[in-house]
């Protein structure tokens, strides 16, 4: 029997412990590394190889996704499979183009995360039915110039510095801020941005 090496990554500890505690009962999973950030899984992944990388989507210093991109510019042969709580078609999108083999809800049986890790440790893929029905019923409706002029507003910036940013006028800014805020059927422009980057679509 071939043992799966895995390495598990999530910011809460009493969660990833008993994770951990249960997928080693599995003959064929060895958790060989738990990580508690993004950047020591990057450093861990490194040190151990393991075949299969379990990661958070959201945690601190280095995001499940950064990480999961950090390996693909390393050329790690390491599998990934993202856990998350909510289905966010930005982290999606982004998260297959970083090589993201699986995607799966954090609350799910452990049962159904070693069938996973067998799966990806074997080449295939596994998403969600659940997380796929999501993502597909909710995409971005904002264009590439006003998801750009929402990004620069949720770094802090005025109209008028957004719009000497993209060498636009003060009323045309404020044309396509209000657009957005109509599109994303928001209150005003802050609850635009928490709509953007509770669906990913800011990253």
């Amino acid at each position: 029997m071939k043992m799966v090496r895995i390495l598990l990554a999530d910011d809460q500890q009493m969660l990833r412990s008993a994770l951990a505690t249960l997928l080693s009962l599995e003959e064929d999973i060895e958790v060989v590394a738990q990580a508690g950030n993004g950047a020591e899984a990057v450093e861990l992944i490194q040190r151990h190889q393991p075949d299969v990388c379990v990661l958070d989507i959201e945690m601190p210093v280095m995001s499940g996704i950064e990480v999961a991109e950090k390996l693909k510019e390393l050329n790690s042969p390491c599998h990934i499979i993202m856990l998350t709580t909510f289905a966010k078609s930005g982290y999606f999108q982004r998260a297959i183009k970083a090589g993201v083999r699986g995607y799966l809800l954090k609350d799910g049986p452990s049962s159904e995360l070693a069938d996973a890790i067998r799966k990806v440790a074997a080449g295939g893929r596994v998403i969600h039915p659940e997380l796929s029905l999501a993502i597909w019923e909710r995409s971005n409706p904002l264009t590439p110039r006003e998801t750009d002029i929402l990004r620069q507003a949720a770094k802090g910036a005025t109209l008028k510095e957004i719009g000497e940013a993209l060498y636009l006028s003060h009323g045309t800014v404020r044309n396509y801020m209000s657009e957005i805020i109509a599109k994303l059927e928001a209150k005003n422009k802050l609850d635009a941005i928490r709509i953007a980057e509770e669906n990913g679509w800011l990253n």
